[in-house]
């Protein structure tokens, strides 16, 4: 069975940092996309960040420059660098992953591309 945990969410100031820690566990590490994903209030799921076993890397514009993803796979864990944090950034995070049929450089930031899903970790920041 596959099972993703996500930890590091916390209540921070604007212009703070988190970081997020998702343990991820039966799941093979040969070939996969990992992401992070988040819903703000009223708002619907949206890709954050995604990685590929490769390294490669894809952000979504709003966190460009400030967010990074990054993996340990020794630890089986994937990460969420979050600095700068604004208000707009408050939401339940998510990781996820999937070993796909088809593998490709570029990981996709498409929440229905996943099979995985952690349980969230909530991060808020205040003004």
């Amino acid at each position: 069975q596959v099972q993703l945990v996500e930890s590091g969410g916390d209540s921070v100031q604007a212009g703070g940092s988190l970081r997020l820690s998702c343990v991820v566990s039966g799941l093979s590490y040969s070939r996969y996309f990992m992401g992070w994903f988040r819903r703000a209030p009223g708002k619907e799921r949206e890709g954050v960040a995604a990685v590929a076993g490769i390294g490669t890397t894809n952000y979504a514009n709003s966190v460009k420059g400030r967010f990074t993803i990054s993996t340990d796979l020794a630890k089986n864990t994937l990460y969420l660098q979050m600095n700068s944090l604004n208000p707009e950034d408050t939401a339940m995070y998510y990781c996820a992953a999937i070993i796909p049929d088809r593998y490709w450089a570029e990981p996709p930031l498409g929440a229905d591309k996943y099979k995985y899903w952690g349980q969230g970790t909530q991060v808020t920041v205040s003004s």
